[in-house]
């Protein structure tokens, strides 16, 4: 079978790319510039080249392939760049969309936890209660509305608006993805920076930790039996970040973090962020929607996953020694 991917210079599109070589699988993917080798090495690809605003030449890359992944996205947390994810990521959805549908082809359509419900909190044991696909959101559960939530909610939409004219397209929302081939790298970033010094205080939320590797299983189940316009959660061991970041610290070799960040610290880093990036014209990655996100639980349940797809997860530990030893080896050693 040949499959068309975007964002296989990703962690996820990486992965996933692989998984399909691995089974058999020819894979064409999109790519504004030609990846180092070591990204695409062992993979059964042919590469076209143009960005997810090149309508002919995705029209004619979904044409010559038998199934569609669009993993691609831009992630930006924070209040800048609205335009510019909305781009990518609500009108380059809409260009893959449409050429599945002109086409006649299957769509997996990787979305984010991020545009899901938070956990809530069960008011009678005090415990935290994952959301699943189906949670309403409201005021007490809603995310916030950063420049990656809002575009991915509204790349969902764009899917969803061309089912109803006949487009074949699943939705899968994955976790926070740890693992081996992030080249860029992405979520591996968090791992990245508590190795690089001694950080003395945590954020005070928490998030669904899941390997990329059974996210990527994940993504090829739904491709090949995943429910036309169904959503899957495909999210992982759910952990405070006083848990993760721990447990990351420890792998990196540094002392674990001893403080939660408090109430009026988030308030001053979200402050000093928003007005550096006002002054600057460049948002960093502190600002006040990162803040903001980094205090919630973003808990996630995958039952119906598990059930329909058969997606299940490595033990956390085990991806936590992985995705260590993968940033050690490629971003801080002397090769």
């Amino acid at each position: 079978m040949n499959v068309f991917i975007t964002g296989i210079t990703g962690l996820l599109g990486n992965n996933v790319a692989r998984k399909l070589t691995a089974r058999g699988d020819a894979v064409v993917a999109l790519v504004r510039a030609e990846p180092k080798a070591e990204v695409v090495d062992g993979i059964r690809l042919t590469l076209v080249h143009g960005d997810l605003d090149s309508r002919d030449v995705i029209d004619a890359a979904v044409a010559s392939c038998d199934i569609v992944i669009h993993s691609a996205a831009l992630i930006h947390l924070g209040w800048t760049r609205m335009a510019e994810s909305m781009r990518a990521n609500r009108d380059g959805t809409a260009v893959v969309a449409d050429a599945a549908l002109k086409h006649g082809k299957r769509m997996v359509h990787v979305g984010t936890v991020n545009t899901l419900a938070l956990a809530s909190t069960n008011l009678a044991t005090k415990e935290r209660v994952p959301s699943n696909e189906e949670t309403l959101i409201t005021e007490l559960n809603a995310q916030v509305p950063c420049a990656y939530v809002a575009s991915k909610r509204a790349s969902v939409e764009v899917v969803t608006e061309r089912l109803a004219r006949g487009l074949d397209a699943v939705f899968v929302h994955p976790g926070f993805m740890l693992g081996p081939y992030d080249w860029k790298p992405s979520s591996g970033r968090m791992m990245l920076e508590l190795g690089r010094g001694f950080k003395p205080v945590f954020p005070v939320g928490g998030c669904s930790v899941c390997d990329v590797r059974d996210v990527a299983s994940g993504v090829v189940a739904a491709l090949d039996r995943g429910a036309t316009g169904r959503h899957y959660v495909l999210a992982g061991e759910d952990m405070t970040y006083k848990q993760l970041w721990s447990e990351m610290a420890a792998r990196m070799g540094r002392p674990k973090p001893i403080l939660p960040i408090g109430p009026m610290l988030r308030t001053l880093a979200g402050v000093f962020g928003d007005l550096t990036a006002k002054l600057t014209g460049k948002e960093t990655d502190i600002n006040s929607a990162s803040v903001q996100m980094s205090s919630q639980f973003h808990w996630h349940s995958s039952d119906r996953a598990r059930t329909e797809l058969g997606y299940s997860n490595r033990d956390v530990y085990q991806t936590l020694d992985d995705a260590a030893k993968w940033i050690k080896d490629h971003f801080m050693s002397n090769r």
